[in-house]
């Protein structure tokens, strides 16, 4: 599982045999969260979230978002066999 981007002490990884659409797992000590990306304009969607909160998911969302290009084109670049 190839982490693709840190949001401080997080992992934001794309799983190699995961499924569509577009999708990032954030994973830290405290939690997991699963954003759809909704590439290439966004914005990330939370579809699941294990142990952060309200205000973490938030924070979560802007990073992403800030970040979304550079996701979408990892996604793409991991998934491109199908």
């Amino acid at each position: 599982m190839p982490t693709v981007w840190r949001i401080g002490n997080l992992r934001v990884v794309v799983y190699p045999n995961d499924h569509r659409p577009a999708h990032v797992h954030v994973i830290g000590r405290d939690g997991e969260a699963v954003f759809v990306l909704h590439c290439p304009d966004g914005p990330p969607e939370l579809r699941e979230n294990y142990g952060f909160s309200r205000a973490a998911v938030s924070r979560l969302k802007r990073a992403l978002s800030a970040v979304l290009v550079t996701l979408c084109e990892e996604w793409r670049s991991i998934h491109e066999h199908h």
